[in-house]
């Protein structure tokens, strides 16, 4: 059933029955034909005929307002259609607020001009199948009743659909639009398949719902591409596409199982909510996950290869060696986040939430502490690159913050570490939570809320061992006390030759001999392994021995653990 005719009179010159209602109670404000009173619809039949039988294919056609049934729109087709091509030609094609009986057909139209259908009601089916429009395509507020095509149609400039509502199927299969793609609040009841699509500018489809399935497959995207608070309720396949700027789908809300195979710069998913699981495969991404809502397992992995479509392998606007990198995982609850073979090397993990439950699969690599001798090589987070570098003002190789980013201190840094170390330890990975367990220690290290004391001793731990990872460090102090001790012994320790342990006497250069260096070093290594060594001692050569029955061990068995914590299953 045909829309009733709109309230109020528009600004148009309007047919009469607009002022004048038929005996049945009809009004219309459909735009009145060129030196007629009537709208095309309200003409007479003799005048209806002389009109159309004066158009020319090619010519504009102005019927905003006006009420069609599908014969009426052929009779208006046919007239304008090229009988070389048999093909309808127009120039520009206006029917804002035009009312359509049953289906609207304007499939293999072309169009010059510009086609503005915006309020337009479509009872039936809406065609555009095939359809060229040299101009811009408007539908804003426009209404279809059944399924809406745009296979094949081809849009030379902006395509627009601001608050479109269409009933069922919406079928965008094949089209191309040149200019940028607008679809804001816009309604669809059905599917919709934007599949082998190609968008030359901005695709921005924002605070639109989709009721059925939603495909972009083999889709391209030159500019820009904005999903920002859409809701899709059904299943989604974004993809494989190519995005060559940002594609945002902040935001959006994906009720249905997902899938996403990108290949774009940067990709954001600010404020995303998954209601059901989601499978990321990225080609060359940034992406940004901040505030995202995971009520189930989504899963970002990055992919080895280009992505193959039916028509053969998509083309990347990319550097082939440009990594999928997360940048930001900040206010996520990261239970059911999986990431695999990601880049996180500037990734800012502060204020996720259950970070120790996180799932690294893969190869994902982190930022590393700058070469040289004066850094321990481990693995860090960027939020201790950005802390670094603003401690020494960016001298020292360390990552600074990027411009506008809050540099975290110590204490929010080690809960951060302790999370993401837990998270390698449950993986069975003790190898892999090492360096976070450095990290942490560090942060702990570093933090002026600690008390004085405790800071002391972990200080110590840190210089003595590396907090009980760097066998390098704790062997050299052990190779350090074994030697000092060796040299005390042969000074002082050792008594000379004498029925009692009588002190040595005599210049130190006499005391340092094969022979007492020989049972100074017996001495040490029964020390090491806490044994004693059952020699007669000098008085000052017992403490000594004492003191090194204490240290050396520890020392030993920091190197030991030190050792196992890199070789634990």
């Amino acid at each position: 059933m045909i829309a009733d005719a709109p309230a109020s009179p528009p600004d148009w010159p309007y047919c009469r029955l607009g002022d004048d209602p038929s005996p049945d109670g009809v009004r219309c404000f459909g735009r009145r034909v060129d030196g007629y009173a009537e709208c095309l619809a309200h003409l007479s039949d003799a005048d209806r005929g002389a009109y159309l039988a004066a158009l020319r294919p090619g010519a504009d056609v102005d019927h905003r307002g006006t009420p069609f049934t599908e014969e009426l729109l052929g009779q208006l087709t046919d007239a304008l259609t090229d009988p070389s091509t048999d093909e309808p030609r127009v120039g520009n094609a206006e029917f804002d607020r035009a009312r359509f009986s049953g289906d609207a057909h304007f499939d293999g139209m072309r169009i010059s001009g510009d086609l503005s259908m915006p309020e337009a009601v479509v009872t039936g089916h809406l065609w555009l199948y095939g359809t060229e429009v040299g101009g811009e395509a408007r539908f804003d507020d426009a209404e279809v009743g059944g399924h809406a095509w745009f296979v094949n149609a081809k849009f030379a400039a902006d395509a627009d659909f601001h608050r479109t509502r269409i009933d069922g199927d919406a079928l965008f299969y094949g089209m191309v639009v040149s200019g940028d793609t607008t679809l804001v609040a816009a309604q669809v009841g059905g599917d919709t398949w934007f599949d082998g699509a190609q968008f030359d500018g901005r695709l921005w489809i924002t605070a639109s719902t989709f009721t059925g399935t939603c495909s972009l497959s083999a889709v391209r995207i030159g500019g820009n591409a904005l999903f920002d608070s859409t809701v899709f309720e059904q299943t989604v396949q974004f993809g494989p596409l190519v995005c060559e700027g940002r594609l945002d789908v902040s935001g959006a809300v994906f009720q249905g199982v997902s899938t996403i195979e990108a290949v774009t710069g940067d990709l954001r998913f600010v404020r995303t909510r998954w209601a059901s699981t989601a499978a990321l495969r990225l080609r060359h991404a940034a992406v940004d996950l901040s505030d995202a809502v995971l009520e189930f397992p989504v899963s970002i992995a990055a992919r080895s290869r280009p992505f193959v479509t039916d028509h053969g392998e998509l083309d990347e606007p990319f550097p082939a060696d440009a990594p999928v990198r997360v940048v930001s995982t900040r206010g996520v609850d990261a239970a059911h986040l999986v990431l695999t073979d990601v880049d996180l090397t500037d990734c800012l993990f502060a204020g996720t939430v259950h970070l120790d439950q996180l799932r690294l699969e893969g190869r994902c690599k982190l930022p590393t502490a700058p070469a040289g001798l004066r850094w321990t090589p481990r693995r860090t987070l960027a939020e201790e690159q950005h802390w670094r570098a603003a401690r020494s003002g960016g001298t020292d190789g360390w990552t600074p913050a990027p411009e506008g980013e809050t540099v975290l201190e110590p204490a929010v840094l080690a809960p951060v570490y302790r999370q993401l170390r837990k998270a390698f330890e449950d993986a069975k990975d003790e190898p892999g939570a090492a360096d976070f367990y450095y990290g942490e220690m560090e942060m702990r290290r570093h933090d002026r809320g600690t008390p004085r004391a405790e800071r002391a001793l972990v200080a110590a731990y840190w210089a003595l061992s590396g907090y009980g990872l760097r066998a390098s460090r704790a062997l050299g102090w052990l190779f350090a006390a074994m030697a000092a001790t060796v040299l005390a012994l042969m000074l002082w320790g050792v008594p000379k030759e004498t029925p009692g342990p009588a002190n040595p006497d005599g210049p130190y250069a006499e005391r340092l001999t094969s022979e007492r260096f020989e049972k100074s070093l017996r001495v040490v290594i029964n020390s090491v392994v806490f044994r004693s060594a059952g020699q007669d001692l000098t008085t000052t050569g017992t403490y000594v021995e004492m003191t090194s029955r204490i240290a050396e061990p520890i020392l030993l068995g920091l190197a030991v653990l030190a050792v196992r914590g890199r070789v634990k299953r």
